[in-house]
């Protein structure tokens, strides 16, 4: 029998989301709107990867609710320095699989519009 390994995989995605706050004087993370959080099976104060398409940066913070509906996304604390308001940006979480539950994992991928409404999900 031999040793299991983990391996680390896409959890979620909220893909070309806005931009729609950035709260330089603030704890720091990422406000999302619940609903957007539903959608995309991610959870309050979890860990996420932002990756911002308008200008390059990559960083990492993690999530604090904002209001179901709101269409908020907006940067707290030092990740405020690294995204705009109306830039777009790529919000991934990551999780690890076992080698037996690897092979079945599917990321869920939440493609949002520029409003940040859902345009469509997968997965």
């Amino acid at each position: 029998m031999g040793v299991k390994m983990l391996l680390t995989f896409l959890k979620s995605k909220l893909h070309m989301a806005s931009v729609t706050g950035a709260e330089l004087m603030y704890d720091g993370s990422c406000a999302i709107d619940a609903n957007l959080l539903a959608a995309a099976k991610m959870s309050e104060f979890e860990q996420i990867d932002i990756y911002n398409v308008t200008n390059g940066e990559r960083f990492t913070t993690y999530i604090i609710c904002a209001k179901a509906g709101s269409g908020i996304i907006s940067m707290n604390g030092a990740a405020a320095r690294k995204c705009q308001v109306g830039d777009r940006i790529i919000i991934a979480t990551y999780a690890s699989y076992d080698d037996d539950a690897a092979p079945e994992h599917r990321p869920r991928l939440v493609y949002l519009r520029g409003d940040n409404s859902i345009e469509r999900l997968e997965g």
